[in-house]
Formats: C-alpha cells, structure tokens, sequence
C-alpha cells in the first residue's frame, strides 16, 4: 500500500472513532439540551468543520505532479470564478459581500466539485470521497464564516429551529389569544402569527408578527400599551429580531420587573422576500414605506386595540434595519415619537449614491432626496420626537465597518440642530446580532418610558429606570 493510501485509511479510521464518540457522547442524559447549546459562532464545530475541510481537501489533491500542474489549476480557476461571480453579485444587489475567508472556502468547494466530477470514473473510492467531503466541508465551512459575522444563527438548536420553523418564543395563534382568560396575567406574552393586507402598499409580504406583553391580557379593552415596530437587517425574515435579536425573551424580562407592562412589538417585513434589499423605501422593489406605515399601523391599532396616537409608536432597527428606523421617523414624524437605530448607515444604500439612484429609483434623484434622511431632516423643524442612535465602540476591529459611527454621529448632529432630541451611545462588540440584541435590551427602559401612556409603569419621570452607562460622542450629548 502506498504512503498516501495508509494515510487516507488512517484518516477514516479516525473519522470513525470521532463520530462513534460523538454517537456514544449524544446517547447520555442530557444530550439534547447539550447539543443545542453547542455554539455555532465559536468554539469546537467551527474549528472541526475547518480542519476537516482543509485536510479533505488536500487528500482530494493527492495526485501525481501531472494533475498538479494540468488538472488542480482548472479547478481552482473554475473556484475563483464561480466565487468572484457570486461576491459581484451580492456587491451589485445588496452592497455588501462578506469577510474574504468566507470566498476563499466557497472557492475551495467549486474546486473540490469540479475534482470529483472530473475524476469521478477513473479515481479511486477514496479520492472520490475525499473530494465530496471538501465540497461539503469547505461550503459548510464558508456558511459558518458568514453566520459569524452576521450573528444570525447563534446554536445548533436555533439552527434546527429555523430549518424546521419550529415555534418561536411564546408562539401561539391568534385563536388562542381569543381564547386566553381576561383579568388574569399570563406568565410571560404572547407572539401571534399575523396576514396583514396590503391593500393600500401593493407591496408582496410574508407573515408577520405580533408580540402582546403579559399585561395585554389584564383588561377589556386592553390598556393603552406603547407599539415599537422592530425592522431587521439587509437580508432578513420577519422573525430575525425573535430567533438571532433575542427581542421577546429580552421584553418579557422587562415585563417581569414592571408589573407584567413592555410594549407591543411588530416584527415587520421589509423586503418582501429573504434576499430582497428595499431600504424601507418605495422603489421599483416595492413600496416597503407605504407597508410599514399605511398597511400595518392601521391593522396592528384595530387587531389589538393598541394606540394610533404617534406618541405611543416607536420604530427599531439593527443595520439595514436602523437605517429604516431613522429614515421612517423623520419621513413620518406625525406617526412615531421615537426611534432606535442600532448600527445604521447614512441612508438608504444598495452600492454608491449613483447607483442607488439607479437600482431603486430608476435614475430619479428626487425620489432619492425624499428618502434621504439627512436631506429629509435638513428641510423640516421637528417637535416631540426622540431618537437613540447605538454603535459599536471600536474595539471590535469588524465594526462601523460601513461608516455607521460616522452615520450615527452626522445624523444626531444634524438632527438636534432640527428639533430632534437624539443621543449616541456606544458599547462594546461587531455588527452583529448579538450587538443588536444588547443595544436592544439596553434601549427598551428607554423606549418603554418615552412612549408609555400616562398611568402605565415609566410613564412619568419617577418611574422611568436609572439611566443607561454608556459612553456618548461629542456633538451630540
């Protein structure tokens, strides 16, 4: 037996002990909880699944020097520009394309498919098995490098959740509610699945969500509970800011230390579709504002019973999302008292100003200034409405990679020289989703008090929590 085939035989020996250890580990007390603890950001799975990728696709390269110098090179070539074709697109669409160690796998995966295709008849069982577990392992490998820097799917358990769209946090049906005893406070609230018509936008959506908080549930009518709308990032569902922002679990510990009160969040949709940007605007990829504002406020008020007053409606966003937030308030400050932008950007983007003006307006300039929030801001004197602008400190070198200090910084400057009573705050981490779940807990007692109708808990000045430790950036407080 020669040297490379020993070699390739000791690796699926010990293939196989690591996977009957795994099988022998998963057959204890407790194994369930235990893998869906397993994180998916750091730790053990990522490395395992990088090192199995990197040796598989060496054994894959086991040939003779003829194939090195004929064979690997078209492979690798076909790799780079299946990768390269993919991160233009996504620069093209949604004006970003990831971290590079994400298109160096994703390279290394089209090779490893073009090795097996090409040797598939003539090589042995072990190349071709080599070469499927690199295609595998090295696309497995460039998804977690994405999810890592995005946060998006922290935990295997979440992981299988999404893939199976399992029940999210509190989850139930509407007829449920219906049913729930009034005059009795349930432990923690409740997320209902919501079809909200879209006969003023137009705008093709997926199902939406409603959380209610316990003290929904205390009266008939309901009190009059504040409404924040929750907007997530570029690429996103309707339940992003539930599964990877933590937005429920985070309200219903706010609504255990204040007497059953949170506000009730919207989770809208933006995009209409997982891989459509809009930017929260009305273009030629829907009108995303005219949903946000004309189809679900209106519902949300008549469903629920909640306030239509503006007073009482607030708007978050992490990324895209905070962009959507800020640019919503200032467009329609006759609708909401107050925003959070979590990590936003300047306005809304798809690549440069110029082909913004092209992709979502169509070459109109106009209609780019109308959704501009700077220029929006400029030519209004605003009265009652409050925003937080929240970005990463710096000691993440990932983060306000697009500007977003610099955004926040500009757009409060400007803002409070226009009658909006704004602040910045900075805390520690990337842009990512767990950034955006701790900005969010930490803004909620602040929303939760700007917002809150006269006789609900932080209503009033007594009642609202101890302010934030944050570190704010001069110019703006």
């Amino acid at each position: 037996m020669s040297d490379e085939g020993a070699l390739v035989q000791l690796s699926v020996v010990e293939t196989h002990i690591s996977l009957s250890a795994l099988l022998l580990l998963a057959s204890m007390a407790g194994w369930r909880r235990a893998v869906a603890a397993v994180s998916l950001l750091h730790g053990w799975v990522p490395a395992a699944v990088f090192v199995i990728g990197a040796v598989a696709m060496v054994c894959a390269a086991l040939r003779r020097p003829r194939w090195w110098r004929r064979q690997l090179p078209l492979a690798l070539t076909v790799g780079t520009a299946v990768a390269a074709a993919t991160h233009w697109y996504l620069r093209r669409e949604v004006g970003q394309s990831g971290p590079l160690p994400a298109w160096v796998w994703l390279t290394c995966a089209v090779a490893a498919c073009v090795v097996a295709a090409s040797g598939w008849r003539k090589d042995l069982w072990w190349r071709r098995t080599a070469a499927i577990t690199a295609a595998v392992s090295c696309a497995l490998a460039a998804g977690l490098v994405l999810n890592q820097s995005a946060g998006y799917v922290p935990t295997v358990s979440a992981a299988w959740t999404a893939l199976t769209k399992g029940p999210l946090p509190d989850q139930t049906d509407s007829a449920t509610v219906r049913a729930m005893p009034r005059g009795v406070m349930p432990p923690h609230g409740a997320v209902v699945s919501v079809d909200i018509s879209a006969d003023a936008s137009k705008f093709r959506h997926r199902g939406e969500l409603v959380y209610l908080p316990p003290s929904w549930f205390v009266t008939t009518p309901p009190p009059r509970l504040p409404v924040v709308m929750m907007i997530g990032a570029e690429i996103n569902t309707p339940a992003d800011w539930i599964r990877a922002g933590a937005a429920v679990s985070t309200a219903d510990a706010f609504a255990a230390a204040h007497a059953g009160f949170a506000p009730v969040l919207v989770f809208a949709d933006s995009g209409g579709a997982f891989g459509i940007d809009t930017e929260c605007v009305n273009s030629s990829r829907g009108n995303a504002d005219d949903h946000l504002t004309r189809d679900i406020i209106p519902y949300v008020a008549s469903t629920f019973d909640v306030s239509r007053d503006r007073a009482n409606w607030g708007v978050d966003g992490f990324s895209t999302g905070g962009t959507c937030a800020v640019g919503l308030a200032v467009r329609h400050p006759e609708l909401f008292r107050a925003f959070v932008d979590i990590a936003g950007d300047l306005g809304p983007n798809v690549g440069t100003k110029e082909e913004t003006i092209a992709r979502l307006y169509g070459g109109n300039a106009a209609a780019w200034a109308n959704f501009d929030p700077s220029t929006v801001i400029s030519q209004n004197l605003y009265n009652g409405l409050s925003g937080r602008f929240v970005v990463a400190d710096g000691s993440d070198p990932t983060a306000n990679v697009g500007g977003q200090d610099v955004a926040a910084h500009s757009l409060c400057a400007l803002g409070r020289a226009h009658g909006i009573d704004c602040d910045l705050h900075t805390q520690p981490g990337g842009h990512d989703w767990q950034f955006a779940a701790e900005a969010f807990a930490a803004a909620l007692p602040w929303l939760a008090a700007t917002l809150a109708a006269p006789g609900n808990p932080c209503a009033d000045g007594s009642a609202r929590p101890a302010p934030i430790a944050a570190k704010s950036i001069a110019g703006c407080r």
